[in-house]
């Protein structure tokens, strides 16, 4: 894998995990709500106007141009398990930024999927 695919792929991954994050952030500062009839147009009014998730809708629409660009580089084999890197950004990010939880099994977890991309992207 060269250079500007491997770019690529991070950078799809980072958007991936960027956008989780940015979801996560809207849906804190809108707070728990329930799904019901009567909810649906305040809550969507909510959710369609919070900066967060609108941010994080843009990041998964550039994370999707930007696979494309991926795929029609690397084959899918090797470039989709490399999305799983964003599980292991998303963990350290939500630590970090939102203050969750970071725990030795999460450690345990984030080892072994960073051990299973470097054998599939070495095949």
């Amino acid at each position: 894998m060269n250079l500007v695919s491997f770019a690529l792929i991070f950078t799809g991954v980072m958007l991936n995990a960027a956008a989780q994050i940015l979801m996560k952030a809207g849906t804190n500062a809108i707070g728990h709500f329930e799904f019901s009839v009567v909810n649906i147009l305040p809550i969507g009014i909510k959710l369609a106007s919070d900066w967060h998730i609108i941010v994080a809708l843009s990041c998964y629409v550039l994370s999707v141009i930007v696979w494309i660009l991926a795929l029609s580089r690397v084959p899918v084999s090797i470039a989709f398990p490399m999305l799983s890197m964003a599980y292991v950004v998303n963990a350290l990010a939500a630590w970090y930024l939102l203050g969750e939880d970071f725990n030795p099994t999460k450690l345990a977890g984030m080892a072994v999927i960073i051990f299973g991309v470097v054998i599939i992207s070495r095949a």
